[in-house]
């Protein structure tokens, strides 16, 4: 009985990280109204949420927390090291990084899930 309750946590973790991940991907595809900026292209909302899962496909067991998500998955292009950056529609540019982690703080502040 006390085994089962020291490993729970660590089993449950995993969950409430890819909850988080889902929820940083969904935060760029909400993003109508702005373009991602991967290697000098642009690209809509969809499209970078997509590039991002399929980033997260590849990574595999690299990725076990959303910050690993953000470091592996959506900060840079693994082929070129180009930073990826968002361009609002009123012309402000974010570093994707920046952006996430904010979103994943607010994540965190409303579901009361602060980093260890």
């Amino acid at each position: 009985m006390l085994f089962a309750l020291l490993v729970a946590p660590a089993f449950a973790q995993p969950g409430v990280e890819q909850q988080k991940i889902a929820y940083l991907i969904a935060s760029v595809g909400a993003l109508h109204d702005a373009s991602f900026i991967r290697n000098g292209a642009a690209y809509d909302a969809a499209r970078a949420a997509e590039h991002m899962r399929l980033k997260l496909r590849f990574a595999g067991d690299r990725v076990k927390t959303a910050e690993d998500f953000i470091t592996y998955c959506a900060t840079r292009s693994s082929m070129s090291g180009t930073r990826y950056t968002i361009r609002f529609h009123d012309g402000r540019v974010v570093d994707s990084a920046t952006f996430l982690r904010g979103k994943l703080a607010e994540y965190e502040a409303a579901a009361g899930h602060g980093r260890h």
